[in-house]
């Protein structure tokens, strides 16, 4: 399988590009063909983005070690090159290959790419032309790689749709094995492309967006969708093809091992620590959070699991430091006895651990504490919006006492900076809303410094940034509009009005990649032609600010018929099909309907938790009434 010559030919360009390490591969970690010899399905996991950013990715490890695990398979890793690299491949006419043993991506059995964000698109278009794979699932035959996407994108991935064989939706532990170990069934017994797709379409979690019909419905009411061409529905052309594809989710994630294959890098990652998730799902119920609605339910690992992995993975890969992950670390149930265990281990050695998130109140600042040790830098914390009528709105479950208690708190106990972040364009948003940003941030700024210690310093560094709100699917806010270029104009002014000339950092993000997000967050598969003919232009890259060409998507629009900024202001209606509609994360849409209308009398949601259940659907997946029912049982707590 391996073509020897081709390392060789990539070497000779090392010295000509900004990070040859991202190149190397065969890291201490990785899986030999020396362990996979007996191995005959060969399968490649791809992260469309450079080399530290996908080796950091959570989700690539667990599944390369998945994968790997089975007999059958043998499972490498595959990453973008930067835009150097990518030039002299061209020039010297060199295909994509995998890290491990340089072998063409093109030439493996089965080839998994993550999309984690909606400006992952153009990448995912240069990653298979780069590796010489047709673009379109329908230009493909059956000597090609099954070409398979998983991950966020996945709940609405009509965007996606012509690019790829199969699409994973839910969690793919086992779902990618499943997938993969059939595949190489049906191709032992010479089965066609088209046969294949037609069995894959049956294990559930997967979607063959070729063996769907996309019609489109004319609008009712143009100021409902402008610049939509109309509405959509997907449905199956065949009756033994799924009208709706279920998530796929693991009921025991406890019993997941908790340390997947450590692969120690050669060059820092953006993440650049040993990861253990400790927690899957979020109770907390923020309407404008997708990653809280598709990854329900909550299910924790033990305590004594997550110890373990951390003690075994420091010594697999020589870090120092380690992070316990998950939406929401600090709802674990013993979160704070892992904290000191962990930090009673780590005495006098140097090593650390962290917290991705931090609540704000009281206990997330001693679970902070607990995290930072003596190392105190800067402490983040995210109240969303500025006024309590818009934290309710949005059910964010945090007011303006929880945060002053939390930020003196904090400094009492050493810390002198504070990032905040904020959203503007929330649906319901008032002036006054978006003004109370500056007057909180006041607030907070002369907390902070009232309560340094008398005779200390009162160096309080306070940096808040605020990004546009993007409307995503399957939240309450799934049918509401991204707010106008004017009125984004117009919010700025007012925001920056409300804060101080100086004493506090303020910034805010670039709303021409939010425009494109919210395109492709709630597009058809009309889009996908958006983001091909975006690609034919020269985008790619667009999450990376220097390389985000925002013409090469208004020009792409004006020829699709697609206009950006129309497109990304558009409000669906309540009750017409949605684009994903098609794809379930289990929350039920009546849920999500009634969530929207609690957001606009501002009413809030108690979390899920052993005391309340919100009722939005998904336990009965699990084959459970509630989430009361369903955590005592993941939990282990009842048969």
């Amino acid at each position: 399988m391996r073509e020897s010559n081709l390392w060789q030919r990539y070497a000779l360009l090392l010295d000509q590009v900004e990070k040859p390490s991202r190149y190397l591969g065969q890291e201490w970690g990785s899986v030999t063909p020396a362990e996979k010899e007996g191995a005959d399905y060969h399968a490649v996991l791809a992260y469309p983005d450079t080399y530290e950013i996908g080796q950091a990715n959570q989700a690539i490890a667990i599944l390369y070690d998945c994968l790997n695990a089975n007999e059958h398979i043998y499972c490498e890793r595959a990453y973008l090159p930067w835009v150097d690299m990518i030039a002299l491949m061209r020039g010297n006419g060199l295909p994509l290959a995998s890290l491990e043993t340089y072998t063409p991506v093109r030439e493996f059995d089965f080839v998994g790419i993550t999309l984690p964000h909606e400006l992952c698109a153009t990448n995912v278009l240069e990653f298979l032309d780069l590796a010489g794979i047709p673009l379109h699932t329908d230009q493909r035959g059956d000597d090609d790689p099954l070409v398979c996407a998983g991950g966020p994108c996945a709940y609405n991935p009509e965007p996606f749709a012509p690019f790829f064989d199969v699409i994973f939706v839910g969690e793919g532990e086992e779902l990618d094995v499943e997938a993969a170990l059939r595949h190489r069934e049906l191709k032992a017994q010479g089965a066609s492309r088209a046969q294949i797709l037609r069995e894959l379409a049956c294990i559930e979690g997967v979607y063959v967006p070729s063996l769907y019909e996309v019609t489109e419905q004319e609008i009712r009411d143009e100021r409902l969708a402008p610049g939509a061409r109309g509405y959509t529905t997907v449905t199956p052309r065949d009756a033994d093809v799924p009208a709706r594809v279920e998530k796929r989710i693991i009921r025991d994630f406890d019993a997941l091992p908790a340390l997947p294959r450590q692969i120690v890098p050669y060059c820092e990652l953006v993440h650049d620590r040993l990861a253990i998730e400790i927690l899957r799902g979020c109770n907390r119920g923020c309407r404008f959070c997708q990653a809280g609605m598709i990854y329900r339910p909550v299910r924790e690992r033990n305590a004594d699991t997550v110890i373990a992995a951390v003690m075994d993975g420091l010594v697999a890969t020589g870090y120092d430091e380690v992070s316990l992950t998950s939406l929401s670390s600090t709802d674990h149930s013993t979160i704070e006895q892992m904290l000191r265990r962990l930090n009673r281990s780590f005495s006098g050695t140097g090593k650390s651990v962290s917290l991705p998130s931090q609540r704000v109140d009281a206990l997330g600042i001693e679970l902070a504490r607990l995290a930072a040790g003596e190392k105190k830098g800067s402490l983040t914390l995210a109240p969303e919006a500025g006024t309590q009528r818009l934290r309710d709105c949005i059910n964010k479950g945090v007011s303006e006492d929880d945060l002053l208690r939390a930020v003196t708190g904090a400094v009492e106990a050493g810390w002198r900076g504070f990032k905040l972040y904020f959203m503007i364009g929330l649906p319901g948003e008032t002036d006054e809303d978006v003004a109370g940003i500056g007057a909180l941030c006041r607030r907070v700024y002369a907390a902070a410094k009232d309560a340094v210690p008398e005779g200390e310093p009162r160096n309080i560094r306070l940096n808040v940034s605020v990004a546009l709100f993007i409307p995503k699917a399957m939240t309450p806010f799934q049918w509401d509009r991204q707010i106008s270029l004017p009125e984004i104009s117009h919010r700025i002014e007012v925001l920056r009005a409300s804060f101080p000339k100086k004493g506090i950092n303020l910034h805010w993000h670039d709303s021409d990649t939010s425009y494109v997000e919210a395109v492709l967050a709630r597009g058809g598969r009309e889009c996908a032609e958006l983001v091909e003919e975006a690609w034919r232009r020269g985008a790619r890259f667009d999450a990376w600010t220097e390389q985000f060409a925002f013409a090469a998507w208004e020009q792409a629009g004006d020829v699709c018929g697609i206009p950006i900024m129309q497109r990304a202001t558009c409000e669906y209606e309540e009750g017409a099909p949605l684009p994903w509609s098609h794809i379930s994360a289990g929350v039920s849409e009546e849920f999500l309907r009634a969530e929207r209308a609690r957001a606009g009398a501002g009413e809030k949601t108690p979390d899920c938790s052993f005391t309340s259940c919100s009722q939005c659907g998904v336990c009965p997946l699990f084959g459970m009434t509630n989430v009361l029912e369903a955590t005592r049982v993941l939990r282990g707590e009842c048969a």
